[in-house]
Order: structure tokens, then C-alpha cells, then sequence
């Protein structure tokens, strides 16, 4: 096994918030099909899309974790029930999946993340689907987990355990970061992980959970 602490990444709202990225992405793939299909569009809008996905998360329970799977099939729907092809629904997935990808990291991540990996290897631990290539931030990186790739997502100990396969560790050398209390901090203490809660907003720690073992409030204070 390799000795080297390994440091582990939540990725939406630790290293970029996520709100604008994914109101912008959802924006730029309405407008498109606006243009191309408007009467595909009709009596559908964010929220009737959110719906569907639900919907189809509820539909397929095995599936729920992956969020391309859901925002394909969604899509795939809208074109059936258009009575176009499905095949379409690749494309405008494409429009979505650019624009969720143009993320803006928050102010120290790029340099937190060069010097942290001189000293750490790194590795991404999402339920998201961002892509660590396009959003530019791959080099830093020796791999990513993805609740997609280990077919269950954070807090589930499988995505952890997918991360110690991969990485070839045992849990106490890792550290993993993320701004959720549940889905980071408590899915990795219980896979036997060491954790640090990321608040940069200085949210109240639910109490019903046992405290964090470390708080910090920028990615500069890690080391």
C-alpha cells in the first residue's frame, strides 16, 4: 500500500459553487431546444424537466445516483412525445453538459490545489457529474470517483470504498474533504476515513449528527 496521505474532494460547492452552474447549464439547454424544437417545448419548462427526472429516479431506484442516466432519459422522453427522434437528446445533453462544466472555482482552490498536490495525492469524490478535464482542473488530480463509476453515491460506503480500491489505501490515510455534513463528513468517518467539513459560509452543523473532528473555512487552511 502506498503510504502517502491521500486528500479526497467533494467537487460542487467545495471547489465551485454549483447554483449558477447548473442554472446556467439548465438555461443554455432550454434555449437550444427553444431554437431547434420549439414544439417539442411546449408546456415544458425547468421545473416540468426537474419533474420528469424525479419521476424517473423514482422509476429506476438503480439509476437514481446517475444524473447523466436521468437527464438523458428525460430528454429522450420529451423527444418521443414530440415524435422526433430520440436520438436528439444526445445533442442537447452536449449543450448541457459544456455549459455544467464551465465552472468558476473559488478564489484559493487553484492555488491550494498545486501546492496540496506537491504534498498529497488527490482524488475527486463526487455524486456530481462535472468532468475534472473540461472544468480544467484534471492536472492536479491522480483520479476521480463519481457516484456514476462505483454505482452508488455519497453517503453510501460503496463510493468510498471505490476511492480506497482505486487509490490502494487504507481508510485512515485519508482525508476527505466536502462542504456536506452527511454526504461528506458522516459517509466518510463511518468508511472509517478522516474527514474536515469545508464551511465557507459558516452554516450551523445539524445537530442531530456528531460534531466534525475538523472545520475549516478554505482549502488553505488543509495543511
Amino acid at each position: 500500500m502506498n503510504a502517502k496521505l491521500v486528500l479526497s474532494f467533494d467537487l460542487d460547492d467545495t471547489l465551485w459553487p454549483v447554483e449558477p452552474v447548473i442554472l446556467a447549464a439548465e438555461g443554455a439547454m432550454l434555449a437550444w431546444l427553444q431554437e431547434r424544437h420549439p414544439q417539442m417545448m411546449r408546456g415544458h419548462d425547468r421545473e416540468s424537466l426537474r419533474a420528469m427526472r424525479a419521476n424517473l429516479a423514482a422509476q429506476y431506484p438503480e439509476r437514481s445516483h446517475d444524473m447523466t442516466f436521468l437527464r438523458r432519459r428525460a430528454l429522450a422522453q420529451m423527444f418521443v412525445q414530440a415524435g422526433l427522434d430520440e436520438n436528439q437528446a444526445d445533442e442537447a445533453f452536449e449543450v448541457f453538459f459544456a455549459a455544467r462544466n464551465r465552472v468558476k472555482l473559488y478564489d484559493e482552490v487553484e492555488a491550494s490545489l498545486e501546492r496540496l498536490s506537491a504534498r498529497y495525492r488527490l482524488f475527486a469524490l463526487s455524486n456530481g457529474n462535472a468532468d475534472l478535464q473540461r472544468c480544467g482542473i484534471a492536472r492536479w488530480f491522480e483520479g476521480h470517483i463519481t457516484a456514476i463509476s462505483a454505482g452508488a453515491a455519497k453517503p453510501d460506503a460503496r463510493i468510498f470504498q471505490r476511492l480506497l480500491d482505486e487509490a490502494g489505501v487504507a481508510a485512515a490515510q485519508v482525508l476527505h474533504i466536502g462542504d456536506d455534513p452527511q454526504l461528506d463528513v458522516l459517509g466518510a468517518t463511518q468508511a472509517g476515513m478522516q474527514a474536515a467539513w469545508l464551511n465557507r459560509k459558516d452554516n450551523t452543523w445539524p445537530a442531530h449528527l456528531p460534531p466534525p473532528a475538523r472545520i475549516i473555512k478554505t482549502l488553505e487552511e488543509i495543511i
